[in-house]
């Protein structure tokens, strides 16, 4: 099973999915600064040479990657916060949003991709490691100021957490991931069919 889950289709759900419960507990993908960098790297957030540029400064500035890494968790709790409950939780997520985004210095870009399209980055100026996180507030609230907020979904499946933006035409996708949960719920739905057939 890969090491993280892409299948928000917004760049803060899927941080917000690094931290979810399964079956067998809690799983929480960025356990260390590395595995933080590892997902931002993953995720496209970071290229692979400010991937190490960030491990070195994290080696020789062992406190700011770990207080980089609480940060970055302090942010996920209060998103995942707003994904699950929405508006009607909205003000500890709004303030997280805000305090990072009052923090934010550096250029906004736009850039290619290895795969012909464009992505939108941000090049931090000042202290690398708070700069880590705008990208993952940006998406947020890009979110919430385009009234997509109302189409994020929490996965259906009873042992899924994972969150996800709901870009069906009528709006009413159930699963993370219909290779995952949604074919668990078919394969369920079709046993227990079968088994009341009998």
């Amino acid at each position: 099973m890969p090491r993280f889950a892409f299948i928000g289709q917004r760049l803060w759900l899927d941080f917000v999915n690094t931290d979810h419960d399964t079956k067998a507990g809690r799983v929480d993908a960025l356990d260390s600064f590395e595995a933080l960098l590892a997902w931002f790297g993953a995720a496209q957030v970071l290229d692979p040479e400010r991937v190490d540029s960030m491990q070195r400064r994290a080696a020789q500035q062992p406190a700011g990657a770990t207080a980089a890494l609480h940060d970055a968790r302090r942010v996920r709790a209060a998103l995942r916060v707003l994904a699950e409950r929405g508006l009607r939780d909205a003000t500890p997520a709004l303030t997280e949003i805000n305090r990072v985004l009052s923090r934010a210095v550096g250029a906004r870009r736009i850039e290619p991709r290895d795969d012909g399209t464009l992505v939108r980055s941000f090049i931090p100026s000042g202290d690398a490691f708070a700069q880590l996180i705008v990208p993952i507030v940006d998406s947020a609230a890009d979110t919430l100021v385009s009234g997509e907020l109302a189409r994020v979904r929490r996965c259906a499946s009873a042992t899924c957490a994972r969150v996800f933006f709901d870009a069906s035409r009528n709006g009413r996708r159930r699963w993370c991931d219909m290779r995952t949960c949604g074919n668990r719920a078919k394969a369920t739905r079709h046993r227990k069919k079968r088994k009341t057939a009998r």
